[in-house]
């Protein structure tokens, strides 16, 4: 037991911070999809043109992605740009994971925004997401603004250092500019794709 617990913090440890090689970058076209929600519905990102879209790479079984739940980083953050035109959508890219799982998910983790099932991996493959939680936003024009992680804070130390890279970048882009800073380093747990 106590070797599988090294063997996880490890793994844990080599994603925890990775410069991008994602399959998109800031400006090219966002890869289209229809998945569906927690509930069942489908949805497509064109259902959202004309909007900025953040799109949270999401697995509830992650550490990072629980810490950042609990601590209310992604729903606060969601919730602050509601009213802005910004749509925030959790992806679940991992193998066999279903609308239902996502829907105990949400209820667990007090989500507030839709958990879409990838379970075969073609989204998150298209945009190269690697880690949960990567980050990408989407622009009005459906070019990717941003890509990478949540905030600078991977441990969840910095406190009043840390630095919320979506929030800056939803900030300048509501606010009719370019994004600062479009690419950062992203961390969490490995996407378990099924392939």
């Amino acid at each position: 037991m106590r070797n599988l617990l090294i063997l996880v913090a490890a793994v844990a440890m080599l994603a925890l911070t990775q410069q991008s090689s994602a399959t998109v970058k800031p400006g090219d076209n966002a890869p289209a999809f229809s998945l569906q929600d927690q509930g069942g519905k489908t949805v497509s990102l064109s259902d959202f043109k004309g909007k900025v879209v953040v799109l949270e790479w999401f697995n509830n079984g992650c550490p990072f992605v629980q810490r950042l739940y609990k601590e209310k980083t992604m729903n606060d953050t969601a919730d602050k740009y509601k009213d802005k035109d910004v749509v925030w959508l959790a992806i679940d890219s991992n193998s066999g994971n279903t609308p239902a799982d996502n829907k105990s998910a949400a209820s667990e983790l007090n989500v507030n925004h839709p958990i879409l099932a990838d379970s075969d991996g073609k989204v998150g493959q298209a945009y190269g997401a690697q880690s949960t939680p990567h980050m990408f936003i989407i622009d009005k024009d459906g070019k990717i603004a941003y890509q990478g992680g949540i905030d600078n804070d991977p441990r969840g130390e910095k406190g009043s250092e840390r630095v919320n890279y979506v929030a800056k970048a939803l900030d300048e882009l509501t606010a009719g500019k370019p994004v600062s800073e479009p690419e950062t380093a992203h961390y969490g747990c490995g996407v378990h794709y099924g392939n």
